[in-house]
């Protein structure tokens, strides 16, 4: 190496403004060679959250079992039952679990030290795995002195027994003993997930997907591969008014307005007005919400859901028909209907046949010109524009997507995505056209990836990326995009034919290609990863009503489709999975329905699970084995170039 080549030595008088001199250059280097041989990380894989905030924060809370798997190993028989539930609700929902415990504790101190000593033992456990300068990084501020001192006590047992006793006696006396067990209890959450992993569908169907990615910002270690439903979020930010109409219209299918206007603030008054004034004497009960409970709602709240719903739906197919006749390059005619539609016979023709229509009032229709918005329907969308583009909130969860977010993920060696890579019928990559080329696998990825970041760096600049913000819509729904997978959105079939024939969205041939291992190599090779031990973990629920084997290819992909929505399952029988990864193996397992965080903390109910899939490995893995090892190494080559230049004076200490 030379020295003092240019380059070079720049880059390490830039490092040595960090390491100062050979001692902490040293010390550093020292460092990061132990860590290398700490076992690595917990990773936890989630998938189609759907907008399920309350089971989404449980799973976070209960870190994936992790924590009731920590109090069995440490506690076992040693304490009963009843306590371990007991503990673990306590970790996971403190605030409420302290409540609980004092209205039905008459000792409340004699409590406190149990309790207190119980979760020092569980953050101990969990904490063993990091170095002390990261779990230092990661104490509550106000507790972090005392917390470190509890965990790292050193000398003979009885000046640690009293050392903690005084310790903990003061918390109490104080009157800061619940404070402290809160903040135990976040730490110990923070410590046993190292790194998270999404793949994708936050939006869409369950009521809060607006406070998932609040959840998701604040967590500490986090990648996210977007879905389908994220994307067509993404677009309607950019402007991408088909976008915008379509989740708008979810929304509505799922009676789950609250979205739009409390959590992003979206103003939908003009749009009710309109529907409630064009749809007057419609019933449109085919356009009622996927509900399962109508007890809380007036006739009159029924009434308005549904109007609005059917008024952007049709803004929907008259946008998105606009769309496919400016790209024919999409090749989407097959989704021209409107155009299909007889009004006066009640009947839409679709591939030579003639169909019966459930709902045949049309009256913003045009038939010389079905897909032309009226006057009114063009004011309607334009205010929504405006409201979702200015959304300060749904702006910061954007451009999170956008910063923490991409197609796919290469993390440890494993290739995370959501939907598919598209795939010909002889199980080849399936070339796929945009903007001219024509392209496939990895290429595809990065280039709509590409497109999509283009299409929100660009919202504000008129027509410059007009192609671009369209695409968004393209990604949403079309055959090829690897986020969508199907042949079709049978959107209009389901609303208005009662042949259930069409409503059947095929699956690209992917789905069933992956079932071969050598498939799954050739896929994995195409995106540059060739380790033996290499794996797909795929996102996407798919649109079959039997359930499917999660572990497909030998186990070299595992499909974690969460579904956990159960307006989604309803009239499935998908199962939820979620995933782990720690430095013993890979961890599957199949999740049971979860009911409310109240009676969880009431009666320590816990979500049921079931182990699909434990592929334990003959060697640990350590931190040496992972990204970050690979990352440390080349930290610890550069160290070792600006120590040696140290010794030979390039560069000048600083003492």
């Amino acid at each position: 190496m030379d020295y003092n080549d240019y380059g070079v030595k720049k880059y390490l008088k830039l490092l040595s403004k960090e390491y100062k001199n050979i001692e902490e250059v040293s010390e550093e280097i020292i460092n990061l060679q132990a860590i290398l041989n700490l076992p690595k990380g917990t990773e936890l894989f989630l998938s189609d959250l759907h907008g399920e905030y309350d089971y989404f924060n449980h799973i976070l809370n209960n870190c994936a079992g992790i924590i009731k798997n920590k109090i069995e190993s440490i506690y076992g028989n040693a304490i009963s039952e009843s306590e371990r539930k007991s503990l673990a609700i306590l970790i996971y929902y403190p605030e409420e679990k302290l409540e609980l415990v004092k209205k039905e504790t008459e000792n409340m101190e004699e409590w406190y030290n149990i309790t207190l000593y119980r979760l020092i033992e569980v953050c101990k456990n969990v904490s063993s795995k990091y170095t002390r300068s990261k779990v230092r990084k990661a104490l509550p501020s106000g507790f972090d002195y005392i917390i470190d001192e509890l965990l790292h006590t050193q000398g003979d047992a009885k000046n640690k027994d009293k050392y903690y006793q005084q310790i903990i006696k003061t918390i109490i006396d104080i009157k800061r003993a619940d404070a402290f067990i809160i903040a135990l209890a976040n730490l110990i959450k923070r410590m046993a997930i190292d790194h998270l992993h999404i793949l994708g569908d936050i939006y869409d169907r369950g009521q809060r997907p607006d406070l998932i990615i609040d959840k998701l910002v604040d967590f500490h270690s986090i990648d996210i591969v977007w879905g389908n439903h994220d994307i067509l979020w993404m677009g309607a930010f950019c402007g991408n008014e088909a976008c915008i109409a379509n989740a708008v219209r979810i929304c509505a299918r799922y009676d789950n307005l609250d979205t739009l206007e409390e959590g992003y603030g979206i103003n939908l008054r003009n749009l009710s007005s309109f529907a409630t004034k064009t749809y007057s004497d419609d019933s449109c009960k085919e356009f009622l919400p996927k509900i399962y409970e109508f007890d809380d709602y007036t006739n009159s709240d029924k009434s308005n859901i549904s109007k609005i719903h059917k008024a952007i739906t049709i803004i929907a197919l008259k946008l998105e028909g606009l769309l496919i006749m400016k790209h024919p390059e999409y090749n989407m005619y097959d989704r021209l209907l409107l155009d299909k539609i007889n009004i006066k016979k009640g009947t839409v023709t679709i591939n030579g046949r003639e169909y019966r229509l459930k709902d045949s009032n049309f009256p913003t229709i045009n038939s010389e010109n079905p897909y032309q918005l009226t006057t009114e329907e063009l004011e309607v969308i334009s205010k929504l524009k405006t409201s979702f583009m200015q959304s300060q909130r749904l702006a910061k969860h954007v451009n999170f997507l956008y910063s923490k977010g991409g197609m796919y993920k290469i993390y440890n060696n494993n290739l995370l995505f959501h939907g598919c890579i598209p795939m010909t019928e002889d199980g080849n990559l399936k070339k796929v056209g945009i903007f001219g080329k024509q392209l496939k696998g990895k290429e595809l990825f990065d280039t709509i990836e590409q497109i999509a970041h283009r299409a929100y760096s660009l919202q504000d600049k008129s027509k410059t990326n007009e192609s671009d913000i369209d695409s968004m819509w393209l990604f949403w729904c079309s055959p090829d995009s690897p986020l969508f997978g199907k042949n079709k959105a049978a959107v209009f079939e389901r609303y208005f034919l009662d042949d259930e024939e069409t409503h059947i969205e095929i699956n690209d041939f992917y789905y069933m290609h992956r079932e071969n291992e050598k498939t799954v190599h050739k896929l994995l090779e195409n995106f540059g990863i060739n380790n033996p031990e290499a794996k797909i973990i795929n996102g996407h629920i798919e649109s079959k009503k039997e359930d499917v084997n999660p572990i497909k290819a030998n186990g070299k992909l595992i499909v974690i489709s969460g579904g956990l929505t159960e307006k989604y399952r309803k009239g499935k029988n998908h199962s939820r999975y979620i995933l782990t990864y720690n430095s013993y193996g890979l961890l599957l397992t199949e999740v049971e329905k979860f009911d409310n965080k109240a009676e969880a903390v009431s009666s320590g109910i816990d979500i049921k699970s079931e182990i699909r899939l434990k592929e334990e490995i003959k060697t640990r893995k350590l931190v040496s084995d992972t990204d970050i090892g690979n990352n440390i190494r080349n930290e610890i080559k550069d160290l070792k170039m600006l120590l040696m230049s140290y010794r030979e004076g390039i560069i000048k200490e600083q003492i």
